[in-house]
């Protein structure tokens, strides 16, 4: 068969990887891809946003499926236009990614069907925040409500820090703003618990550690990513039945009240505390980084997992998985997550010598005159595959040491509470 993933990630790369050890799978096509996703597929530039010419060129090149990456395609609508052209597409519907595209709209289910998470307030003004500090307790949590590419979250520990938050989100910061999320701050341990469905039958599909903040000791803004390790130290069979009877099962069931199912990858960032599962938000996509740490460790056919989600016959898939521990450092452009510079030779790149449990996915990458570039403030993805996280960090902290790049930083404590503590 014919595939087209959307995207140009590391995400996407870490797809097309996965994609390319499948004997099913003829001819992988990648918009835009990267210069990493190039080597293993055929890079194609088509707008995300115009759908119409994404469906000529699908025709054209007798694409059999679409697979989509991020998220802002998803909440635009593209699965809707392509199942209405008869295009087989894996991704939920513009619908169903209104669990990411609007926290608030993922907090009201969550109201109306008893589903664990923090206690919260839709601001939908500047002068509706007057009073919120008599109702919650600093530190406090503020959200964007939209997409805001993994930023768009403050942990305010003062009340100036609050106040910048409201003037960031308010003032377009991550596009323009109708509302604002509130939270109570929850003292636990961040999870990401993933699982595919065919709209009639979910399964797990893992879980990762995500680093968010800039800093080492995660201190400093939030990224996308600067890295994750997989599985999550915190995974165990009785959180898992809290998960999935708390929270997931009851997300589906309110999509099924309203008439959709759901056909995709839901992500579910989770605050853990004292073993108990709180939803802090959903994504309809793999993570970035966490698909880079997940899919390394899957021993089953990644095509047959996605093509029986397309012919909803899911529940005859065994997906199986490799007991070794994953852990994914990124490699940012210097200034990242601020201001940065693209268009940076990334030298050497192509003289490291990888071992067979060690892969590089690219993210902000392209080929200009033959050479790999930077374009993007996280660049490249090493990831490594051991028996221990210990093992796994040393094997991708002395790849990015090989590779020396100057005008690049990296986290180098990523897993630290799996490994340091």
């Amino acid at each position: 068969m014919n595939v087209l993933i959307i995207g140009s990630g590391g995400r996407e790369h870490a797809i097309c990887w996965a994609l390319n050890q499948s004997e099913n799978v003829n001819k992988i096509y990648c918009s835009p891809g990267n210069a990493g996703t190039e080597k293993i597929s055929i890079n194609v530039e088509i707008d995300q946003s115009n759908f119409k010419n994404l469906v000529n060129f699908i025709k054209k090149n007798k694409i059999d499926l679409v697979i989509v990456g991020p998220e802002k395609p998803l909440v635009e609508g593209i699965v809707d236009f392509l199942e209405q052209k008869n295009i087989k597409v894996f991704g939920p519907n513009k619908y169903s990614s209104k669990l990411e595209g609007s926290k608030t709209f993922t907090k009201l289910i969550c109201d109306e069907y008893n589903i664990p998470t923090a206690k919260y307030k839709i601001i939908k003004s500047k002068k509706d925040t007057f009073n919120i500090l008599n109702e919650f307790s600093l530190p406090i949590v503020v959200k964007a409500d939209g997409l805001a590419a993994g930023k768009g979250v403050y942990i305010c520990n003062t009340q100036n820090s609050f106040e910048k938050a409201i003037d960031d989100i308010f003032g377009g910061k991550f596009g323009l703003a109708n509302k604002i999320l509130v939270e109570e701050f929850l003292d636990g341990e961040e999870m990401s618990f993933f699982i595919i469905s065919d709209g009639k039958t979910f399964k797990f599909f893992g879980t990762a550690q995500d680093h968010k903040k800039v800093g080492e000791g995660d201190v400093g803004e939030n990224t996308g990513g600067m890295g994750s390790y997989s599985p999550s130290r915190l995974e165990n069979k009785i959180l898992e039945n809290k998960i999935l009877e708390r929270i997931i099962k009851p997300t589906f069931q309110a999509l099924k009240d309203k008439k959709n199912e759901y056909k995709g990858f839901l992500y579910a960032g989770l605050m853990i505390v004292k073993n108990e599962p709180y939803l802090i938000e959903y994504n309809v996509r793999m993570g970035d980084p966490e698909c880079q740490t997940i899919l390394p460790r899957l021993k089953t056919d990644f095509f047959k997992i996605i093509n029986s989600c397309i012919n909803q016959n899911l529940e005859k898939i065994n997906i199986e998985w490799l007991d070794q521990k994953s852990l994914c450092i990124v490699l940012c452009s210097l200034g990242y997550p601020e201001n940065y510079k693209n268009s940076i030779p990334i030298k050497n790149l192509n003289t490291l010598s990888l071992k067979k449990n060690e892969f590089i996915f690219h993210a902000g990458t392209k080929l200009l005159n033959g050479e790999i570039i930077s374009n993007g403030g996280r660049v490249l993805n090493f990831t490594a595959l051991s028996d221990s996280f210990k093992l796994s960090r040393a094997s991708v902290i002395n790849l990015i040491n090989d590779l020396n790049w100057e005008n690049g930083f990296f986290r180098k404590d990523i897993g630290f509470k799996a490994i340091d503590k």
